[in-house]
């Protein structure tokens, strides 16, 4: 099982690339990994059916099957298990899989566009079936459930020019996500109301009678999940996005939802069935909403002019009878249940096959255009009048055996549920609802052959260039099917017993047969038979009813109400909220974060400390005093640069304080990101006004100081308590002990990061990069970059050029020229790009010391990331000296400097970084170890001596180079980017100054 759904998505990864070798043609090569997962499936049978036979549910004995540990806390396992439900489940998947895909290879042309994706998508969605219907655990199978949402989103949004494409793409993304997330919180219910989330184990549990899993909880957690299946089967009143979804290729429709997909519903409700059918919301919901989707489906169908959405309309009505004969619960009704499943999989992915090809062929769906087509397409006609005959429940084919099945099945169930209405029990209303529901299958088959292939004298015959049996091999096969299983119904009866009698013995059990004699399940089909007929010949006066009728249930525009709605709050919540306003959001923020605590704090008992040092020594009165000074200044700063250095004071004074309590490396990590900020904040003022504006009236001005002020002594208020509220030692008492003889380290800070809480580092790095790569791509429109020139092709003296040339004195022009002379002479360059610079843009001074600093900052960066397991650094700060450096670089050299001097992109950086990260976490998982385990390796070196390496270390290199590249981001963007913007508007500018110079001298 494991085997077959890691070729398939391996498959499915490998696609594209394949696609680019072998064009359409690699569908027959996708087709043929399902299919040898359907060999290998077969060849498991005889062990399936055996251990069905003789082991109980959920023993050791039980059928094939494969579990790891996952999460053992929560006793949640990698597990998978073949059963007979999985194993016809499993050859619907993988045989029709391999079918459409081999169907493909004649359906696309090479240069449609996203052929490859479009593969990769439909081979992995077969790999996430597979794992749905072989899980054995909930939280595996509810991750597979959400797989199969995700990829069918892609798959309907194939067409992503088209508007419709994607509006019916998210609208089946919207509603089986909502079903998805309800089905979520039953299953993580359901789970813990049993002690486990392996599936089998709470069948078997539920089969046994235990009261956990037999009260009121239990009711809710399974109506949760039901609301999950229900609405994945496009059952009223989530039924509109299954028609909506018919904007896919053909193919799409034919496995997604025919056989695969919207099969999903009714697999997660006939593999709770056995256990749960008699919970109190089961046959209520699903035989209610299954008859109205069984009517409302079948009667849609028959107002469909576009031969694809009559068999959508219809799939809708026969998932509505899948699920109430599923839900019945009895030996029989599950027996033809699993007859229906799989007869309804092989005429319904025939029929959206065929669909394709005549659209294929003749350009047009609508029955309205389609005349004749059964004598210029014979071979096509044969193989439609037979599938659609199955679906309309005809001898001699299995669709008829199934439907037989499903009658006598009913006919036998003993009473759903108390009372009778109208004379009747529940039983028998299910009785009265599916033969009125076949009666409409019936009438939309007909309705399908006649609009197909019917000739009709009004419509003039339509061109029909010739099909390759290459392309009507997939439907014919289907076809073929439905034939040949008629005539030997027992292999799907032997595959499906060991299913049915999971809900005990049937006092006379049914058969799946051709001729069971003249028993009333026959004169109930003679009944659909004529019933349909005189409904599809009395289709005008039907058509004038539903004119009169339609619609019965709209819940489409309801949806649409719904999303409309949602928008239109969303708009004004947003309009309201997001003022562009800074002040305003930080007002916000702030008014919250202190409110929240101190109405808390005022409401719960919280401890009064009796006494409070304001200060251990006269130093750190004089730190915070100048730090006090600095916010007070920053705030009366009239302008942006002063300010900024005043919020730099209160910065550096935090790093002073951490130095004198004994905490170098957080001393350390703290003056690096200031240093970092404050040069990032610097770059970031050239592109606004120098001095600062006053917009606001000056009354909010103490408003805003109450606010602040307010926030503050909040949080001193909070940490003080919090101090005084301390009953227990704290945790950090451990820490060195924990980091010496577990961590392998003497530097607290820097074990905590890379080994006892890696997990926190691990997901701070991981956002980092995502940040980054976000504000890149808003930032850069042609990718991280420098101006795309390299600097040997830079005119020497040109960057940052201004106009002070057109227009100084003699004197100035003299010294101009001779700074010029230096720039342009390569032989007396400090830096290797700075002769790119305007020479009124240079500082000899700041080139020899960038110069004499930069390879020393990146040696003592590799320091302190090395020695940061035992000494103060690490990979961040060590990541941030480094940055530094190439600071120091660009603000000597300019953006050209910046670029010889990191050859790799930021990009380049983040994304390597992240993946030593992750390889340093994954990897001791491949020698047998944990996730983040660390060791400790102790060795000599000739002339160094001993050494002892910790493994953890490799992390930090991850985080040493995301540091790196997140800092390049921040000044190639803050930096580089305006320059050559600025120096872009420099140019049109000097243009039109030397222009108009020109201009008043002719004059």
């Amino acid at each position: 099982m494991l085997v077959v759904t890691t070729a398939l998505f391996v498959a499915a990864f490998a696609a594209p690339l394949v696609f680019r070798r072998l064009g359409r043609s690699t569908f027959y090569v996708l087709a043929a990994v399902p299919a040898a997962g359907l060999v290998w499936l077969l060849a498991q049978l005889p062990a399936v059916l055996a251990a069905e036979q003789t082991a109980p549910t959920g023993s050791d004995s039980a059928p094939p099957g494969f579990s790891v540990p996952w999460i053992p806390a929560l006793d949640v396992h990698f597990a998978f298990r073949l059963d007979a439900l999985s194993a016809l489940l499993g050859i619907l998947v993988l045989g029709v899989g391999a079918l459409v895909l081999f169907y493909c290879a004649r359906y696309f042309k090479n240069d449609d566009p996203n052929i490859g994706p479009f593969g990769a998508q439909l081979t992995a969605f077969a790999a996430s079936m597979f794992g749905l219907v072989t899980a054995d655990d909930l939280i595996v199978l509810f991750i597979f459930w959400e797989l199969t949402t995700v990829l069918s989103y892609l798959l309907i949004g194939y067409a992503r020019t088209r508007i419709y494409a994607r509006r019916s793409a998210l609208q089946a993304l919207i509603v089986t996500t909502f079903g998805g997330l309800s089905m979520l919180l039953g299953l993580v219910l359901l789970g813990q109301l049993a002690g486990t989330y392996r599936l089998s184990s709470i069948l078997a549990a539920a089969a046994d009678g235990v009261p956990e899993l037999a009260g009121t909880a239990a009711d809710i957690a399974i109506a949760l999940i039901l609301v999950g299946a229900v609405s994945k089967s496009a059952l009223v009143p989530f039924h509109f996005w299954l028609p909506g979804a018919m904007a896919a290729p053909t193919p799409v429709s034919a496995y997604l939802h025919a056989a695969a997909m919207v099969k999903a519903g009714v697999y997660l409700i006939a593999r709770l069935a056995p256990g749960f059918s008699t919970t109190a919301f089961w046959h209520p919901t699903l035989i209610v909403l299954g008859l109205a989707t069984l009517f409302v489906g079948g009667w849609r169908a028959l107002r469909q002019t576009d031969i694809k959405l009559i068999l959508a309309y219809g799939t809708v009505s026969q998932l509505g009878f899948l699920i109430v004969v599923t839900a019945i619960g009895t030996p029989d009704a599950a027996l033809a249940a699993m007859a229906l499943l799989t007869a309804h999989a092989l005429f319904k992915a025939a029929l959206f096959l065929i669909v394709g090809i005549i659209d294929h062929q003749t350009g047009t769906r609508d029955v309205r255009k389609l005349s004749g087509l059964a004598r210029s397409a014979p071979k096509l006609f044969v193989v439609s009048l037979l599938s659609a005959a199955s679906m309309a429940g005809l001898p001699p084919l299995f669709g008829f055996v199934a439907k037989e099945a499903v009658f006598e099945s009913v006919l036998a169930a003993p009473s759903l549920a108390d009372g009778r209405f109208l004379g009747l029990g529940v039983a028998g209303w299910v009785l009265v609802g599916i033969v009125a529901g076949s009666v409409l299958t019936f009438a939309y088959s007909a309705r399908f052959v006649w609009g197909a292939f019917a000739t009709k004298a009004s419509v003039p015959a339509t061109e029909f260039r010739p099909v390759a049996w290459m392309f009507l091999a997939a439907p014919a096969v289907l076809t073929a099917g439905t034939v040949v299983l008629a005539w030997i119904p027992g292999t799907v009866e032997t595959l499906a017993a060991p299913y049915a009698g999971l809900f005990g013995e049937s006092p006379e059990p049914i058969h799946l047969g051709l001729w069971h004699g003249l028993t009333p399940a026959l004169g109930l089909s003679a009944v659909v038979v004529l019933g349909g007929a005189a409904m599809f010949a009395a289709r005008g006066a039907v058509a004038r009813v539903q004119d009169k009728l339609y619609p019965l249930i709209d819940a489409e525009k309801f949806y649409r109400y719904t999303i409309g709605g949602l928008d239109n709050v969303a708009v004004w919540v947003t309009g309201r909220t997001q003022s562009g306003s800074l002040q305003y959001y930080l007002m916000v923020i702030l008014i919250v974060g202190g409110a929240t605590p101190a109405v808390a704090a005022i409401f719960m008992e919280q401890p009064v400390p009796l006494s409070a040092l304001a200060f251990e020594t006269p130093t750190q009165l004089v730190i915070g005093l100048c730090m006090i000074a600095g916010a007070l200044l920053a705030v009366r700063a009239n302008k942006r640069f002063l300010a900024v250095l005043m919020v730099g004071v209160t910065g550096y004074g935090m790093a002073i304080i951490f130095a004198l309590h004994g905490a170098p490396d957080l001393a350390l990590t703290q003056l690096l990101v200031e240093t970092i900020v404050l040069v990032a904040m610097v770059l970031a003022l050239r592109s606004l006004p120098a001095r600062l504006w006053e917009s606001n009236p000056s009354g909010k001005k103490w408003l805003r100081a109450v606010i602040g002020i307010g926030f503050a002594a909040v949080m001193v208020a909070i940490a003080v308590a919090a101090q005084a509220g301390r009953v227990a030692d704290p945790i950090s008492l451990s820490l060195p002990k924990m980091a010496y003889e577990i961590g392998n380290g003497h530097n607290i800070v820097n074990v905590i990061l890379v080994d006892i809480r890696a997990w926190d580092t691990f997901g701070e790095i991981t956002v980092l990069v995502a940040a980054a790569t976000g504000v890149a791509s808003l930032i850069y429109v042609r990718g991280r970059g420098d101006g795309g020139r390299a600097t040997a092709d830079v005119e020497p003296g040109s960057v940052g050029r201004g106009t002070e040339h057109i227009h100084s004195s003699s004197r100035r022009t003299a010294a101009l020229a001779i700074a010029r002379h230096f720039a342009e002479s390569a032989r007396e360059a400090w830096i290797v790009a700075g002769r790119t610079l305007a020479p009124e843009r240079r500082s000899i001074i700041f080139e020899v010391v960038t110069r004499l600093l930069f390879h020393s900052l990146l040696l003592i960066s590799v320091y302190l990331l090395l020695a940061g397991h035992n000494l103060p650094g690490g990979g961040f700060a060590g990541g941030l000296l480094a940055g530094l450096a190439f600071v120091i670089r660009y603000l000597a050299g300019g953006r050209y400097e910046l670029a010889e001097a990191t050859p790799i992109s930021p990009g380049t950086l983040l994304g390597l970084g992240l993946a030593i990260a992750a390889t340093s976490v994954v990897g001791p998982v491949l020698v047998g170890g944990e996730l983040f385990q660390s060791a400790a390796l102790e060795f000599v070196l000739p002339v160094f001596g001993e050494h002892k390496f910790v493994t953890s270390t490799i992390f930090d290199v991850g985080v040493y180079l995301v540091v790196i590249g997140l800092v390049l981001d921040v000044i190639r963007s803050l930096g580089s980017e305006i320059d050559e913007r600025s120096e872009g508007r420099g140019i049109t500018e000097r243009h039109d100054d030397v222009h108009g110079t020109t201009e008043g001298a002719a004059r």
